[in-house]
């Protein structure tokens, strides 16, 4: 089983980081092949809409996200952990969601099979405010990320009032829960 984490966290070891690390790591313990992709350090150019993609599925803007599609179209899991920006995705994690219109042309305009088996897919957030409503826009952004590459929403860890870097290692059962997460994903 492969298992692709997207850490779209620019704060490397930050909160969303050890998170996704744990969530990971539990995944391992149950033999999962797993790899972590940084969003920061690549090169992922937002999407301007060309279009390109509705005449073949490709988008015609070559860089980093030339390696990410395959990865995600192989993976059995796809998690994609980011902090709460203004109540949505980082920039890093949203840039990478919105080159995906590629792969929703596929699905929805050019009518291609994915040809894909049941995968699923998680969301790891992480935000300061304690407010109400702070993972809704991103949760609904994350669900439509993974309609378009053919992923299920099976599972989501959201955290509220953290915010300094580590300071989710104070969190009483956060990290636990994260290894835990990773566990039920392969297990599933």
């Amino acid at each position: 089983m492969k298992v692709l984490g997207i850490m779209g966290s620019p704060r490397i070891k930050g909160n969303t980081d050890l998170l996704l690390e744990e969530t990971l790591k539990g995944a391992q313990s149950r033999d999962a092949e797993t790899e972590k992709i940084i969003v920061d350090k690549l090169k992922i150019a937002p999407c301007k809409e060309y279009l390109g993609c509705f005449k073949d599925g490709n988008c015609v803007i070559r860089d980093d996200m030339d390696t990410i599609y395959p990865k995600l179209l192989e993976a059995d899991v796809v998690i994609i952990a980011s902090p709460m920006f203004f109540y949505g995705l980082s920039s890093q994690a949203k840039a990478l969601v919105d080159r995906c219109q590629a792969l929703w042309a596929r699905k929805h305009i050019l009518k291609q099979s994915l040809s894909v088996p049941v995968r699923r897919g998680v969301f790891i957030a992480v935000g300061a405010t304690k407010g109400k409503r702070l993972f809704e826009g991103a949760v609904l952004t994350v669900r439509y990320f993974f309609e378009a590459i053919g992923v299920e929403y099976a599972d989501e860890l959201l955290i509220r009032g953290v915010d300094a870097r580590g300071e989710i290692k104070q969190h009483p059962t956060a990290l636990a829960d994260a290894f835990e997460l990773g566990k039920r994903l392969v297990q599933a």
